[in-house]
């Protein structure tokens, strides 16, 4: 291929993908929490957790392991299992529809509106039964989807609804909301709003990811949060996440130092992955730099976002009125492109030192769900989608000038298509 004029004065670079921003300043930090003593779930872990609920302007963070195990055990906490449907986007990464499946209920896939990783609302709608408890939604790149229509399907359903009977507590948190539970697949979107109101505050329950390409890493690691329910005590909520993530056990290891207090019970039979304090000091420095991070990655978007209109190319809108999204990923699409010329395109780009990537392949392609019966046939637009998807490095260890080699690099490869 013949340089443009832009690309005769460059040196070749290597450009990962995601490589996660650590200075010294989290390194630090992790070295107090070592030398501290106390490395397991404990100060550290409290401190985030209250920190991150301030951000996110919630009553309650619990931080865990991971985002997939956030969301699994919020469906555990909303009582949600054997019998149930959760109705999860085509197009997303397997989390969104394994921890659903974790807990027993069937996942049933719903198309993305054309052009669109957004589910098709009417696609929803039609999809409810009365086995129907859950619809989650994906923040996808950080861009947060619209949940309004989500809440008004699940009003407008309530006569489909059947609150779990007794008295624990995910049959009270179904009673007491009376509708199918909007979820947040948030993995991607921490510190993203839409309408003034920030992730985390939006849909019922929410999981976020810590992990390490993840905007704010906590190397591995993940939260759960919700938004307050009439007559259930945000206090129970906390303590049950607790409960469940550490094998049912009813004390932590910090109450446990109290004095006197060694003893505990086994209330369950449940699962390990809690956060650590070595994870949690990381994100505790993280959330100091993180409103800068999240500048720099738009002041990038902007720059992207100029490319991509002069190529004609199509590309995710993270900046409009009603929205700010993290930033997490930026996704183009090549018009036109079949799968095959999208993969030459990546493979060019590699070999111009720039990785990129693909965000997502539809989860009916892939051979766990094929498996459980879904075909991609049967979800025309999210294939589309895929098809001629890239997702080009946006990440804060990128200067200017690896910007303008990406984007001259990028101009150059899609012009021969």
């Amino acid at each position: 291929m013949t340089d443009t004029k832009g690309l005769k004065d460059m040196a070749k670079r290597n450009i990962p993908f995601s490589p996660p921003d650590i200075t010294d300043y989290e390194i630090e930090e992790v070295v107090k929490a070592l030398q501290s003593g106390w490395i397991t779930t404990g100060p550290r872990t409290k401190e985030l957790e209250k920190r991150l609920a301030d951000y996110c302007g919630t009553s309650k963070v619990v931080c865990l392991n991971s985002a997939t195990a956030a969301e699994e055990l919020n469906f555990r906490i909303c009582g949600i299992g054997e019998g149930d449907e959760v109705i999860v986007p085509a197009y997303t990464y397997t989390a969104s529809a394994s921890a659903a499946i974790h807990c027993g209920a069937k996942v049933i896939f719903v198309d993305s509106q054309k052009d669109s990783t957004e589910m098709d609302y009417e696609k929803v709608a039609a999809a409810i039964t009365t086995r129907t408890k859950a619809i989650v939604a994906v923040d996808l790149g950080g861009v947060v989807a619209h949940y309004e229509p989500l809440f008004k399907i699940a009003e407008e359903k309530r006569n489909l609804f059947t609150a779990k009977q007794g008295d624990d507590l995910g049959a009270r948190i179904q009673q007491s909301v009376g509708r199918i539970l909007i979820f947040s697949d948030c993995a991607h979107a921490l510190g993203a709003s839409r309408d003034g109101v920030m992730t985390g505050a939006i849909a019922d329950f929410t999981d976020f990811s810590f992990h390490a390409v993840k905007n704010f890493t906590t190397a591995e690691g993940g939260a759960s949060t919700w938004r307050d329910i009439p007559g259930i005590d945000n206090e129970e909520i906390y303590h049950q996440y607790q409960l469940y993530s550490l094998h049912g056990q009813s004390k932590d290891a910090l109450a446990k130092t109290q004095i006197g207090a060694w003893e505990y019970d086994i209330i369950g039979p449940w699962y390990k992955c809690n956060m650590t304090d070595i994870m949690a000091a990381i994100g505790l420095r993280q959330l100091d730099r993180y409103p800068k991070l999240l500048e720099r990655r738009k002041e990038m978007i902007k720059r992207y976002d100029a490319m991509c209109d002069e190529l004609g190319l199509f590309h995710l809108d993270h900046f409009a009125e009603h929205q700010i999204s993290s930033g997490h990923l930026y996704l183009i699409r090549v018009p036109g492109a079949s799968d095959e010329v999208r993969r030459e395109i990546i493979t060019e780009l590699a070999k111009r030192g720039i990785a990129t990537n693909v965000h997502y392949k539809p989860l009916p392609m892939m051979t766990a769900y094929k498996a459980l019966g879904w075909d991609i046939k049967d979800f025309p637009n999210a294939y589309d989608y895929y098809q001629n998807l890239i997702t080009l490095p946006l990440h804060t260890h990128l200067s200017d000038e690896d910007l303008d080699y990406v984007i001259e690099n990028v101009k150059d490869v899609i012009k021969q298509y």
